[in-house]
């Protein structure tokens, strides 16, 4: 039982790194909103959909906190750790259900989750007019990452992950 336990904290370690690594090879900085374009979320809900809600939320928090660290964004390191966490964990729940279009659902609300939280953080550092600019922009960030993540889980599914 320890071993496996052993095993999920550094599959849990290798998916942050990856997923801080790709975010940021793959970011567009944005002057406008002092905030940038990513990869992240792909991570986020590969590990989500794969691993489940707990899974989702540590790669989503711990990812997006590391990446805005190591980006020159410290500003939002607190921020993206709650929005991304709470995106991750969001699409995890709702996508680990057995219903035909449950992993749809669970990106697509933590698409809601992500561009919602970050027009508040936005909007709460600078100014609404500055959330707003971000709004589309997070979309399109949501959307890549969606159809990223989507064609990984349903290719590797339960193959390789069986137990959340």
């Amino acid at each position: 039982m320890k071993q496996n336990g052993l095993k999920r904290v550094i599959l849990l370690a290798i998916l942050i790194a990856v997923n801080v690594g790709i975010a940021r090879i793959f970011l567009i900085p944005l002057p406008m909103t002092h905030g940038n374009i990513n990869l992240c979320d792909a991570g986020i809900f590969i590990a989500a959909l794969l691993l489940g809600r707990s899974a989702g939320a540590l790669v989503g928090g711990l990812s997006g906190l590391l990446l805005d660290l190591i980006s020159g964004f410290p500003q939002y390191m607190l921020f993206s750790l709650v929005v991304h966490g709470l995106e991750g964990y969001l699409a995890g729940r709702i996508g680990e259900r057995a219903t035909k279009y449950s992993a749809w659902i669970g990106l697509f609300v933590g698409i809601v989750v992500m561009v919602g939280g970050y027009l508040l953080s936005d909007s709460l550092m600078y100014t609404f007019a500055t959330g707003i600019v971000g709004v589309p922009l997070n979309i399109v960030q949501g959307f890549a990452g969606a159809f990223v993540a989507l064609p990984v889980y349903y290719r590797l599914g339960s193959r390789v992950f069986s137990s959340r």
